[in-house]
């Protein structure tokens, strides 16, 4: 026999909103419910009727509340098998069949991201909960397990529909339920104790899916684990797709490069950045970005650190893009932006970076803390005979900041906060130099008077041999190489700047 009656119910939960509905309902279906603590005042508060835990097991909710339903009276009555020598035992013992369980932990996370007091967060380290989680999931054969308030529809649905009887399958897909939540709260738990990393294991855990079409090619599953709108309000578009997120974490993650100051834009394609600028105003940052490569941008993801006016949005308009990314737009931005309903905005809150990344490899995972360098003018170290002028140290960050972004190897080349050419992903850092002039020339810019960087230092000096004849006057590169001194040679007797930085930005 699959189908189960609910006839008794105990409930111990934290938060008590959506609670209300359920309780009225148990009791309308004759239900006997067992409560504790302020989850018992609640019911009772409504007028219904309820037996405290105590009475049961005969002893009071004790330690300050750290143990209330610890007791064989309430885990046997969930985990006895309704059969034989099980239900003799129950009789025995006088200890009743407790057919569901409500619960909804002490919030361990969100008191986590609250305080640093450690008091406080160890004490929202639920005990008794996640025992009458894993005890009802375990004995799902015979008992109904609501483990979280995110659950209560389904099991309102139960009560309503099917008047309290469950199906063996309605109790497994719940018990499923239940050891998510179960196993994703002693995750949580484990990276706060494991916080400094000291014991070597992995845990991660996310409860909140998003099914995609489809992952990078057509043929290609995926779903997408994580809150969107934790940082975006999508305001219009189509489905975000695989490639749609993996190019937004590259933008989001380049903007905070930008975000501060005068007006920025970048284009990005395929994780790479095509066009970068800033300008004192959002129209004219958007043209200088575009004019650097206008046939790229095409499809491409847009992103500024300032609201989207109409007049910008106008310009824009004028393009085909896949996504659009702001911190706001005016109302008549966003209507005349929302007109083609398959392009995608999205409005951030925020751009706040994970500290550690994740990449599989092999048959693991490795896992690293995120490149969260960024140097400034402070940081350089002229090696030079001719230091930089003003003007190419404020290129000079500028490039480095958009080459940490780039995929190896890569020479990015700017002159007045603009990135007018980069090369990209090349197996050697003289075809990347040879890209970047080249694609510079084909969109006509005058490589004289540009500024280069590089993600990893020069070992030879062809690169700057190269850089000269095309008029390029300062670069910088982290340095640390045995050969740093054919490069920095290669410049005193060219005239051109050297500053190193000693941090390495490879981007695999």
């Amino acid at each position: 026999m699959t189908e189960r009656k609910i006839k008794s119910a105990l409930i111990s939960v934290y938060h008590k909103d959506g609670l209300g509905p359920i309780v009225d309902t148990l009791n309308k279906l004759g239900i006997t419910i067992y409560s504790t603590g302020g989850t018992e005042t609640f019911i009772r508060d409504r007028g219904i009727k309820v037996v405290p835990v105590e009475d049961l097991t005969g002893y009071p909710s004790i330690l300050d509340g750290r143990v209330k339903t610890l007791h064989p009276k309430v885990h046997g009555g969930i985990l006895a098998r309704r059969e034989g020598n099980h239900l003799g035992q129950l009789a025995k013992y006088d200890i009743p069949e407790i057919d569901l369980i409500i619960v909804d932990l002490y919030p361990f996370e969100e008191t986590v991201a609250n305080t640093e007091e450690e008091e406080l967060i160890i004490e929202k380290i639920d005990i008794g909960g996640i025992a009458l989680i894993r005890a009802a999931a375990k004995n799902y054969n015979d008992v109904v397990i609501v483990p979280s308030r995110e659950d209560y529809a389904t099991l309102q649905h139960i009560l309503d529909k099917k008047v309290g009887v469950t199906e063996l399958s309605d109790r497994r897909q719940l018990a499923r339920r239940a050891f998510a939540t179960s196993s994703h709260y002693d995750t949580a738990i484990f990276n706060y104790f494991n916080e400094d990393g000291g014991l070597p294991a992995l845990k991660i855990s996310q409860m909140n899916a998003m099914p995609l079409r489809y992952g990078e090619n057509p043929h290609q599953k995926a779903t997408f684990f994580g809150r969107m709108d934790g940082m975006f309000t999508k305001l219009n578009g189509k489905e975000v797709s695989y490639n749609n997120l993996v190019d937004i974490d590259a933008a989001v993650g380049m903007m905070r490069e930008f975000q501060s100051g005068d007006p920025a834009f970048i284009i990005l394609k395929h994780t790479n950045a095509c066009g970068v600028a800033v300008r004192p105003t959002q129209v004219e940052a958007w043209h200088t970005a575009l004019a650097s490569d206008n046939v790229s941008a095409f499809g491409g993801i847009l992103i500024t650190n300032k609201r989207v006016e109409l007049g910008t949005a106008q310009e824009i308009d004028k393009l085909f893009y896949e996504v659009l990314i702001a911190p706001d737009f005016t109302d008549s931005a966003r209507e005349l932006l929302s007109k083609k309903s398959k392009r995608i905005l999205l409005q951030y809150h925020h751009l706040d970076q994970q500290t550690k990344s994740f990449k599989t490899l092999l048959n693991g995972v490795v896992v690293q803390s995120t490149d969260l360098k960024t140097e400034g003018a402070a940081d350089f170290t002229a090696v030079t005979e001719r230091e930089p002028t003003t003007q190419e140290v404020t290129d000079l960050v500028f490039a480095n900041k958009c080459a940490k972004h780039l995929k190896s190897n890569t020479i990015v080349l700017v002159k007045d906060n603009q990135m007018i050419s980069m090369g990209c992903g090349q197996t050697s850092r003289v075809d990347a130099l040879k890209q970047a002039i080249h694609k510079a020339e084909t969109f006509g810019f005058d490589t004289k008077g540009v500024v280069m960087a590089s993600d990893a230092f020069f070992p030879f000096s062809d690169c700057v041999e190269i850089a000269h004849d095309a008029g390029i006057t300062a670069v910088v590169q982290p340095g640390g190489s045995i050969r740093d001194k054919d490069s920095i040679s290669a410049c005193n007797e060219r005239g051109m700047a050297m500053v190193t930085t000693g941090i390495r930005h490879f981007k695999h």
